[in-house]
């Protein structure tokens, strides 16, 4: 039997050295969380800080929703990770609606309470057209806020990064030129959006070199379960969702555990490839959920250590 070039290529690939075999182990990892609303919710967040605790993150972060509306909730999960586990948390802090005095005065809360890094974002109206307008007596971007923070305290501070671009942004030089005015501000770190194609970071990457920004660009990894959630998510932020993706999860509404394994070996893939383009650090969107970003980060190398707080016990 004759095999098409398409068959030998495939054939290729499966024949190469297995995927993850063997990879050295050396990314780091962080987790994103959202705080939780009600009692069992504050349950599971915990069961995944848990669980991921022991693969050693360089950091956890803790989202800060639209107009401020989860600032109490962040505030306090953000502190009791710091005061309760070895972990080193991060909280979201924004703009949107608040002068800058509110803003500085959460910030001191913060240092306070031993947080030392923040993840520093615009933030997005929680008006009906989601588009952004600064507070006459707030920070005017996400640069302006760095600036603040940094005048204030010591922070460290990660910023935002569109690899798909803004939608907001007039084109994608106008994305970088606000990029570059957050790591001039004193950011050190970038944090992308989620995106599903390993080209649009490695583009964005390179892109952003050329500007001048050399600070690290972390990819930020989304495991997707739930398409149609996905897509609003995608919606918000400018990324695309390949049709292929939408088609690999038909079928599987009413089979949870295999959606869990097909989302868990498609962000496994991604991360892979970016791997092997020279990534060392991936941050993860868990919403709350420890699995598939626990099954990833072993798929990669990264491997458990006991954990601080068991032994502590």
């Amino acid at each position: 039997m004759t095999m098409s070039v398409s068959q030998l290529e495939e054939a290729r690939r499966a024949l190469d050295a297995p995927l993850f075999a063997d990879l050295a182990g050396d990314a780091a990892v962080s987790f994103e969380f959202f705080p939780p609303k009600t009692e069992k919710m504050e349950t599971a967040l915990w069961e995944a800080i848990k669980t991921l605790e022991p693969l050693s993150p360089r950091f956890v972060s803790v989202t800060y929703g639209a107009g401020g509306s989860t600032r109490e909730r962040t505030h306090a999960t953000v502190s009791r990770i710091q005061r309760e586990t070895p972990l080193a948390a991060a909280a979201h802090l924004t703009c949107v609606e608040a002068t800058r005095a509110e803003i500085d005065e959460v910030a001191d809360g913060y240092w306070e309470a031993g947080v030392r890094h923040i993840v520093a974002l615009r933030g997005d109206s929680p008006a009906a057209d989601g588009r952004f307008t600064a507070h006459p007596d707030g920070y005017a971007n996400a640069a302006a806020l760095v600036d603040g923070l940094k005048r204030r305290h010591p922070f460290e501070i990660s910023v935002a990064a569109y690899p798909e671009m803004h939608p907001e942004s007039r084109d994608l030089a106008a994305d970088l030129d606000n990029l570059k005015r957050k790591m001039d501000a004193g950011a050190n770190r970038a944090i992308t959006q989620f995106f599903f194609s390993p080209e649009a970071y490695f583009r964005f990457r390179d892109r952003a070199m050329a500007a001048g920004i050399l600070a690290e660009i972390v990819p930020g990894i989304l495991p997707v379960s739930n398409v149609a959630q996905t897509r609003k998510f995608a919606a918000m932020c400018g990324a695309q969702i390949p049709d292929w993706m939408d088609r690999l999860f038909d079928g599987l509404d009413d089979h949870p555990a295999a959606r869990q394994l097909v989302a868990a070996t498609v962000a496994a893939e991604l991360c892979r490839r970016l791997y092997a383009g020279g990534v060392r650090h991936f941050h993860f969107y868990t919403l709350n959920r420890a699995e598939l970003s626990y099954a990833i980060c072993h798929l990669l190398g990264h491997r458990a250590r006991p954990s601080l707080s068991a032994a502590a016990a």
